[in-house]
């Protein structure tokens, strides 16, 4: 099945770069810098065709984009001193963060290594309770469920209902739909035991045969003593903090600092909004994010860095090193500034 808006979206990327106007309009529009947000980082995926495939790049094309970014002239710099150049206006040329999400023991295994070869460094954003396994990646385990049924049940306030898995394009469909229910119908603290009870009602046991795919506390302790890993904070259980009440939100935005410095000894500086787009992070929860003491909160809103972030650290865009666009001309194109406004209605400093 084609992606109707992947399609749209390659053929934008290519007119921009193939007319010329990506490299015309960088002087004008490239902004100072970019952070770059990766979450999978495998030359081996479980499922090479999975519908989350967006969520994983090569590292060869880690490697490339890395070197290619660094021939045109971006530094690779800390987070902290990305923070520091924007304060200051991008003074001293572009430059470049990496940031990943989640805590993949991939970006340990895989990302590192190519990491190690330039000498770049990244920040990696921890949800204790993922790690704990406390919480699900509920995107992966819809997936499962949906690739080992060719029908399912899908009980609910109203009833139950049959979801038909029967061919590809039925699983794709499927997985839309039990995303979008599990979540905009389900309430974030019930999502864990929902996703449970759809397993379990449909004959799958989510206790076995699950490989770990994430960091241990030890993996992420060495991680965090790397001197080119800097670890943040991604909240406590990576709920959708715009769906949960204020003292919910700021539970999970504030005492995720608490339960890595008793992890890892030193208090994060930096956090990352689950989810990160309209939905899911606002004025109140970047609020949230400020009064918490974090240094910048990013978000996944697809923009360039500008001077004028300086007053928007709490609401940093970032650029999605995304495994569906695994070309460094995208990036090239994307990093121009041209696609700035086309993903955010015109809208040149993207915050919230």
């Amino acid at each position: 099945m084609i992606d109707g808006g992947e399609a749209i979206r390659k053929l934008a990327l290519n007119v921009a770069r193939y007319t010329g106007l990506a490299p015309l309009a960088k002087p004008f529009v490239g902004g100072i810098g970019a952070l770059l947000m990766l979450h999978r980082v495998t030359a081996t995926p479980e499922k090479p065709n999975s519908v989350n495939r967006h969520l994983n790049i090569a590292p060869a094309f880690l490697d490339k984009l890395i070197a290619d970014m660094r021939g045109r002239g971006y530094a690779f710099v800390t987070l902290d001193e990305a923070i520091e150049r924007i304060k200051i206006g991008g003074k001293g040329g572009q430059f470049a963060a990496i940031t990943a999400d989640d805590a993949y023991r991939d970006n340990m295994t895989e990302a590192l290594p190519v990491l190690e070869k330039h000498g770049t460094p990244i920040t990696i954003y921890v949800a204790p309770g993922l790690i704990d396994g406390a919480a699900d990646l509920w995107w992966d385990v819809v997936e499962d469920i949906v690739d080992t049924s060719s029908r399912l049940t899908l009980k609910t306030a109203s009833g139950s209902t049959v979801v038909d898995c029967s061919t590809p394009g039925r699983k794709i469909q499927a997985v839309a739909r039990l995303n979008a229910w599990l979540t905009l119908k389900v309430a974030e603290e019930e999502q864990g035991a929902a996703l449970r009870e759809l397993a379990c009602s449909n004959g799958i046991d989510l206790s076995v045969g699950r490989p770990g795919i994430l960091m241990s506390w030890n993996e992420i302790r060495t991680m965090a003593a790397h001197p080119l890993v800097t670890i943040g904070a991604h909240t406590i259980n990576h709920r959708n903090l715009k769906r949960l009440s204020e003292a919910d939100a700021r539970h999970e935005i504030g005492d995720v600092r608490r339960i890595l410095k008793e992890k890892l000894g030193r208090e994060p500086r930096h956090f990352a909004y689950p989810y990160g787009y309209a939905s899911a992070v606002g004025c109140r929860e970047v609020g949230f994010a400020r009064d918490a003491g974090y240094v910048s909160a990013v978000t996944t809103r697809h923009g360039v860095l500008r001077a004028e972030h300086a007053g928007f650290l709490h609401a940093l865009p970032r650029i999605s090193v995304n495994g569906r666009y695994q070309s460094v001309a995208h990036i090239r194109t994307m990093l121009s500034g041209v696609t700035t406004p086309l993903a955010n209605a015109g809208k040149m400093v993207v915050t919230i």
